[in-house]
């Protein structure tokens, strides 16, 4: 699946651009980012989960000190998680788990900044990359889409490798279409720091404060905040950084295919 468009983000409603539309690189400029605060609030207000990460390199696309977008690496999920995507426990791996530019940025802005990019995690010593996209449309509680899916037509177009979905699992929805994600499940789970923000979103949607046993909120709380829904499983893209590493990937499937219908390309 090769399409002729390139999707973008905005206040986390997504756009879609032509694609081939030219960049004026002369206008942009790329930086390493050495603080989450500023990824991260762009993240928060422009990626389609409303959600940062727990990053370990950042880079930012900027137009005239203006940032438009967003690129992050992480060191995945788990181990387990990363030893299933990319099998080279010995390799340097990372998560592209985010990559966002606002819907303003040409459409040749997101293959150059992929590429400046994969560049920038090669110079750290990066040897493997796995990227997720999320291509399961969501609905809030009155049936209205609020998401139309991620498709990761940008990796497609670097000839990323293409290994199939993740698992299928059962997701938290929040009444607004947003969801629960494993992290904060997790902080909440652990108290991890962070906990008490995840604590109040779901006091914010219809949960009791939290009082007494913890234990015994925690659960009860999560359901009465949100539904549950079974998510068939992300997308996994593939990139070795050090082609001597191609060999060891799992072998690529057939890019999936786009339903064009589904997308708002008006």
């Amino acid at each position: 699946m090769i399409v002729d468009f390139c999707q973008r983000w905005r206040d986390r409603v997504g756009a879609y651009r032509p694609k081939g539309e030219p960049i004026d690189t002369s206008k942009y400029e790329i930086a390493i980012i050495d603080e989450d605060t500023t990824p991260r609030a762009f993240c928060m207000q422009h990626h389609y989960s409303g959600s940062y990460t727990v990053a370990i390199l950042r880079a930012g696309l900027y137009r005239r000190d203006e940032l438009v977008g967003v690129a992050a690496f992480s060191p995945g999920a788990s181990k387990s998680a990363m030893d299933v995507a990319i099998p080279i426990p010995k390799a340097k791996r990372a998560e592209l788990s985010r990559f966002v530019l606002r819907d303003d940025v040409p459409a040749n802005g997101e293959s150059w900044f992929l590429g400046h990019v994969f560049a920038l995690a090669r110079r750290h010593g990066y040897e493997a990359l796995v990227a997720y996209s999320d291509p399961v449309p969501r609905f809030d509680s009155r049936g209205r889409k609020t998401f139309a899916g991620h498709f990761g037509c940008i990796y497609q177009s670097t000839n990323a490798r293409f290994t199939g979905r993740a698992e299928t699992r059962t997701k938290y929805l929040f009444p607004d279409g947003t969801i629960l994600d494993d992290r904060n499940l997790t902080k909440l789970r652990e108290q991890q720091p962070g906990w008490q923000a995840v604590a109040a979103k779901l006091v914010e949607h219809g949960a009791p404060k939290p009082r007494g046993d913890f234990e015994k909120w925690r659960l009860p709380a999560i359901h009465a905040a949100t539904r549950t829904f079974r998510h068939k499983g992300t997308y996994r893209y593939l990139w070795a950084l050090d082609k001597r590493l191609s060999r060891y990937l799992p072998d690529a499937k057939r890019y999936p295919k786009l339903d064009l219908e589904a997308l708002p390309l008006g």
